[in-house]
């Protein structure tokens, strides 16, 4: 489904990820971690055809991302980008909406696209700021119409940068659950997560990354290991085990004096 082959991407002397090789197969959920300026972000821009790789190759579908027409691309992939701009007050609907241009050729909106857009905006609880102007949302309200806006979009690939920024906890949860529900219908999600546990809980596989380079990916399981998250974060971590059997990783605080 995605394929990159020795991808990297460089501002002027500097690569911002290099040599990133990966195959993510239908019907996964993957997470790409790392700290700030790891290359998440520009992976998924370039994942996503925003950004064009200097170096190597990136297969959607079986064929070459730039295979396809921008009007292709938006049906079969949607990106989700960590800070969107819409200064213009429309209305919280209105910006769901927009997801559906991809499928209209043109033409104006059919009552279909709008109760897919209505349908969309219940999934994720925004259905009740529909008539909001978007500018006046808080940050976790603005993200949830976002999300709903590419799930109008009904793509094959959802592509999150930081899908659960500004959200509350309850938010959080749902957010990851829809991204699980959206798997299981046979379709990829792949989103950078900050949370290590949140990723931990959800993700099927884990892409950990640290100055543009690739250097684990698997199973959380293997991946979130103490001695591998020290290494990545220069940090020193521990793994607990929580009373309802699920392994908590965080950071190592030194002992009470």
């Amino acid at each position: 489904m995605v394929e990159l082959e020795q991808v990297g991407y460089r501002i002027a002397q500097k690569w911002i990820v290099r040599d990133i090789n990966l195959k993510i197969e239908t019907g996964e959920f993957w997470v790409f971690a790392g700290p700030n300026g790891a290359g998440k972000s520009t992976l998924l821009r370039l994942i996503s055809g925003e950004l064009s790789p200097q170096k190597g190759k990136i297969r959607l579908f079986g064929h070459g991302i730039y295979s396809y027409s921008p009007q292709e691309l938006a049906r079969i992939r949607a990106y989700l980008q960590q800070k969107p701009e819409v200064n213009f007050p429309f209305r919280a609907l209105e910006i769901v909406l927009l997801g559906r241009h991809p499928h209209l050729d043109g033409a104006k909106e059919t009552p279909e696209d709008w109760e897919i857009a209505r349908k969309s905006m219940k999934q994720v609880e925004a259905d009740v700021f529909a008539e909001r102007l978007y500018p006046t949302l808080s940050g976790g309200e603005a993200s949830r119409v976002d999300l709903a806006r590419i799930l109008a979009q009904e793509p094959r690939l959802f592509l999150l940068d930081e899908p659960t920024n500004h959200l509350d906890p309850r938010h959080q949860v749902q957010i990851l659950d829809l991204c699980c529900s959206i798997v299981q219908s046979g379709k990829s999600v792949i989103a950078a997560i900050h949370d290590l546990n949140l990723a931990a809980m959800y993700a099927d596989k884990v892409l950990m990354l640290r100055d543009g380079n690739a250097v684990a990916v698997g199973t959380p399981e293997t991946v979130f290991t103490p001695k591998q998250l020290e290494s990545v974060y220069d940090l020193p971590f521990e793994a607990l085990r929580t009373s309802s059997g699920r392994t908590l990783i965080t950071p190592l605080l030194p002992s009470p004096q």
